[in-house]
């Protein structure tokens, strides 16, 4: 990890002053993403080594130990654990607020942290570290730590706050995951959806079927440029995450209030399998793991018991891996021709009276989902499981097709592609949405393509819906795909800053948001990313100013 002392310093700000606890204006308040309210006032709190911390409840803990690590490595002081409330920083419980709130009050002589449970404790924490500020003396002798004077009062407008990581076309590696959850946890981001199984890579250890990892985890190759560019890196690319690897990060993640949901890509985008145990494709045809990226035709063959035993299979140890009460199962872009083109498929089909693919895939979809359900858990897919059509551009005129069945209600609808009545009627059918429509939250877009002021100003409720439905809408995923950003600088690139946006997106009010005063405080945020080594994109000024010239 790259994460050093510096980067935590780097969150403060160094100013000239010879007042021991100065007053505080406005424009010195950098916070993302912004609270719910916020009243200054006069003074500081002056943190200073030795001072006392009191908490008396498990739920506690987690964030007082963030916070004493974070000043020490910021200053060298050390807050000290006591058993008295009248400590110069107490945590305290308040009944009543909801699970991810908090209070924050700060005078000259206390720091009071309030919540009700884990998280809240933790983004409160959060909070007091963007609001630190290192002061020097005009001779630079000394050097005070204060906190504003401030009460705030925090909580997120959705539940539901997601980055999404593509480690399948690219495999990243732990070091680079725990450094992406650290600055999720400084944004308040509560959920990781990975991406770690699709055509191109196989990143999952699993134990009952080995071959997935030591053959559908390594290609000999990987496409470059852009789509269908024709050329290649003539690298080999691959990687894993062993089960123990993976059970790490989910703690890590977890420390920091973070879920991490895993996607297992089903029935489609499966060529990483299929390339590892011929059997669980539609055709018969031993493959490769692809070089190239896209769509690729053949499907898992649902209508095999075995191929259905084997998807159980896996999905019981990622049941072992992940905690997460909601398993991502994918469900997009499904290609129908491979399995309209099989004759025991088509004898399926006609046995069960199935009449379409797409009627197929949500009968298949609706039988996995009783066996997640089953096993205390939730499916979520992207809309595609809906079984209605958003590809009028596949080349197969099988896409065109439309299921008569419908998806179970327990599911989670991700929606990425489609207009918004689309969304809107699932949301009217009660299902569970979280809005992550590609032309407002994809990071692999081009900044031209989303601006940083595109992504602040998406809103993941659709306008119009009835405000009876609002509570469907679960939140927001700003999703990094990696076709086309090889290493971890280029991720970097894309993700930063607009994961900053996204967050704001996801945590403040419409009626709070305001772009002028996330960009002042995202200043401050770029110095952490500067110490940190992260590779963000510095033009976006110069671009938005290009933008409204044009």
């Amino acid at each position: 990890m790259r994460l050093t002392v510096f980067a935590l310093v780097a969150l403060l700000t160094l100013t000239n002053c010879a007042e021991k606890n100065r007053s505080f204006s406005k424009t010195d308040i950098a916070i993302v993403p912004q609270p719910l309210s916020l009243v200054l006032n006069e003074s500081s709190f002056a943190l200073q080594d030795g001072q006392t911390i009191f908490s008396d409840l498990d739920e506690q803990q987690s964030a007082v130990k963030d916070l004493q690590n974070y000043v020490t490595a910021t200053t060298k002081f050390t807050l000290v654990a006591n058993a008295d409330k009248q400590s110069a920083i107490v945590f305290e419980k308040k009944e009543g607020l909801d699970p991810e709130a908090y209070e924050l009050q700060v005078t000259p002589k206390k720091i009071i942290i309030s919540a009700t449970g884990k998280a809240g404790y933790f983004y409160g924490v959060q909070t007091l570290k963007q609001l630190l500020s290192v002061e020097a003396t005009k001779e630079a002798q000394a050097i005070t730590y204060l906190i504003p004077s401030i009460a705030i009062e925090d909580n997120p407008r959705f539940k539901w706050r997601a980055f999404m990581l593509d480690d399948a076309r690219y495999f990243h590696g732990e070091a680079f995951v725990k450094q992406m959850l650290d600055q999720m946890a400084l944004l308040k981001m509560n959920t990781l959806h990975w991406h770690l199984i699709d055509d191109a890579g196989w990143r999952i250890e699993i134990k009952k079927y080995p071959l997935l990892t030591k053959v559908g985890a390594f290609r000999i190759d990987s496409e470059i440029g852009t789509w269908k560019s024709g050329k290649t890196s003539g690298q080999p690319h691959g990687g894993f995450y062993t089960q123990e690897q993976l059970k790490d990060i989910v703690a890590y993640a977890a420390a920091r209030n973070i879920n991490i949901v895993p996607e297992f890509e089903m029935p489609g985008h499966s060529s990483a399998a299929i390339a590892a145990y011929t059997w669980l494709g539609t055709a018969g045809v031993k493959i490769d793991v692809p070089v190239k990226f896209g769509r690729l035709y053949d499907n898992y063959d649902v209508t095999k018991p075995e191929v259905v035993t084997f998807i159980k299979d896996v999905l019981t140890e990622i049941f072992q891996i992940f905690p997460s009460e909601v398993i991502h199962i994918g469900g997009d872009e499904v290609g129908y021709e491979v399995w309209q083109n099989s004759k025991s498929v088509q004898k399926y089909m006609k046995e069960h009276n199935i009449n379409t693919p797409a009627d197929l895939q949500i009968d298949f979809t609706n039988s996995i989902s009783k066996f997640i359900e089953a096993n205390g858990r939730r499916m979520m897919g992207w809309n595609e499981i809906l079984g209605k059509n958003i590809h009028t551009d596949f080349e197969e005129k099988q896409g065109d097709q439309e299921a008569e069945k419908e998806l179970a209600k327990n599911v989670i609808v991700q929606f990425w592609k489609g207009d918004l009545e689309l969304l809107t009627d699932a949301a009217k059918k009660g299902y569970g949405i979280v809005n992550s429509l590609h032309d407002r939250t994809y990071l692999d877009y081009s900044y031209e393509s989303i601006p940083l002021e595109k992504a602040y100003s998406f809103d993941p409720i659709p306008e119009g819906l009835d405000k009876q439905f609002h509570k469907n809408i679960y939140g927001v995923g700003c999703q990094m795909w990696s076709e086309w950003t090889p290493t971890n600088a280029d991720v970097e690139r894309q993700a930063f800053p607009r994961i900053a946006a996204y967050a704001e997106v996801g945590w403040t009010t419409m009626e709070n948001k305001n772009y002028n005063t996330f960009k002042v405080a995202l200043k401050k945020m770029q110095k952490h990313w500067d110490t940190l080594g992260i590779n963000y994109f510095k033009d976006t000024d110069k671009l938005e100013a290009a933008l409204q010239a044009k």
